[in-house]
């Protein structure tokens, strides 16, 4: 009886797996979790990235100045970044047809709605971490973001 218990087992467990790639497929995350009792499953997705080559600039950058640009490019690293606290979808404004949270430019001060993102049926407000000027928004409404993805940036 010992083996048909381990078949069942098995076969229940390949039946979540197949149910949580069907869930990734269906809603467009690229990461699911699940864990109960006994058992945790991850279930992720390979994206693929393509990248456009732009033809090298003739002028060298001196050495020095290598460091700078590169860290101003991540924005993750910018001190200011307002990062994802979950997965989910990006919206910038409180309701369809309403006008935006906050623009590039807009002071805002520490605790103030800067954005929704609704993750399994709920709409969770992002609050803005410190007072500032927003001087980037890195996403767009309506959009898929990750867990730590940067959404803006406050200075």
């Amino acid at each position: 009886m010992a083996g048909k218990d381990q078949t069942d087992k098995e076969t229940s467990e390949y039946r979540l797996i197949r149910d949580l790639a069907e869930i990734l497929n269906d809603t467009g995350l690229t990461e699911i979790e699940l864990e109960k009792t006994g058992l945790k499953v991850r279930v992720a997705r390979m994206q693929t990235v393509t990248a456009t080559a732009l033809p090298a600039p003739h002028i060298a950058a001196a050495a020095p100045l290598a460091a700078a640009p590169a860290e101003a490019a991540d924005p993750a690293k910018h001190p200011g970044c307002v990062k994802s606290p979950m997965v989910g979808t990006a919206y910038l404004a409180p309701e369809p047809g309403a006008a935006n949270f906050v623009a590039v430019g807009t002071k805002v001060a520490a605790g103030a709605p800067l954005l929704i993102i609704e993750a399994m049926k709920t709409m969770n407000q992002i609050p803005a971490p410190k007072a500032g000027t927003v001087t980037a928004i890195l996403i767009e409404n309506g959009h898929p973001v990750e867990y730590g993805e940067p959404l803006m940036i406050i200075e």
